[in-house]
């Protein structure tokens, strides 16, 4: 028995690269989004009342996933990428159907020259994610204080202190003027989480790594005392500009291998998370 569905909707995210997306929603809560509705789907009254609820569900694709099969077991980067668990008790990308779910913020709903919108924050997704459908978050059905969380029982810890190198805050001073894209807040929560993969302490020598949020590149240093930021710059080989359109308004690397590693290169990686 086949199901076939259509996308309803594309993410316009900070992420163009899954190198650096958080590995659950809400943990950056700087990170943002627009959900661009498709022509058919785009209509007001489709999400009448919805700016009612604080919070929605996304459901999506993993679209760079597609045709790369699926793992029974994989290794959880909470667990440090060397311990493997069941597919189904992860949520891993590599999976029989490679659907995703993420709950939000919604900060809004607006129609503009390019159609109808929705503003999130708070969000994992790469950019050009499709979505298949939003639901609202309704916390006396969805919030379950008791529930046990197996192996990632609480948040992760936010061990790594951020520091800027003068050339990185002037930098990020004449990227975001205004301070709409929070861009320095951006940086500081996504390395906060350290997005390097969990066996990353097998290799001490690789301490340099460059990330791409929006249309720019982040390049930053491990240290013995914390995260260095020393450069924000426009990338100069691609012409891409991810995310540029957000402006004011506008799921990571659950189980991947990308390093982001500025010496073995800056290859797109293969999976959004």
């Amino acid at each position: 028995m086949t199901y076939t569905f259509a996308p309803i909707g594309v993410i316009r995210s900070c992420f163009p690269d899954k190198f650096g997306i958080p590995r659950q929603p809400r943990l950056v809560t700087a990170a943002r989004a627009r959900l661009e509705l498709l022509p058919g789907f785009n209509r007001e009254e489709a999400f009448a009342e919805i700016v009612g609820f604080s919070h929605i569900w996304i459901v999506f694709v993993f679209h760079d996933c597609l045709g790369e099969g699926w793992k029974p077991r994989v290794r959880p980067p909470r667990l440090g990428g060397r311990k493997t668990v069941g597919v189904f008790a992860s949520r891993a990308p590599y999976r029989p159907n490679p659907i995703g779910i993420s709950a939000v913020e919604l900060i809004g709903i607006e129609r503009s020259a390019r159609g109808l919108a929705l503003h999130l924050r708070g969000v994992d997704l790469l950019d050009g994610t499709p979505v298949l459908d939003i639901k609202p978050y309704v916390p006396y059905a969805d919030a379950i204080p008791e529930a046990r969380g197996g192996f990632a029982p609480s948040a992760p810890d936010h061990r790594w202190p951020i520091a800027f190198a003068p050339q990185a805050e002037r930098q990020i001073a004449a990227a975001d003027p205004s301070g709409a894209r929070e861009l320095r807040l951006l940086i500081t929560q996504v390395l906060a989480q350290d997005p390097r993969p969990g066996y990353m302490d097998r290799y001490p020598e690789r301490r340099r790594f460059v990330m791409r949020l929006y249309d720019l590149e982040i390049t930053w240093q491990v240290q013995t005392d914390g995260i260095l930021v020393t450069e924000i710059a426009q990338p100069n080989h691609s012409n891409s500009q991810c995310g540029a359109e957000l402006g004011p308004i506008g799921g990571g690397d659950r189980d991947g291998d990308n390093l982001g590693d500025a010496s073995v290169g800056r290859e797109r990686p293969k999976c959004n998370g």
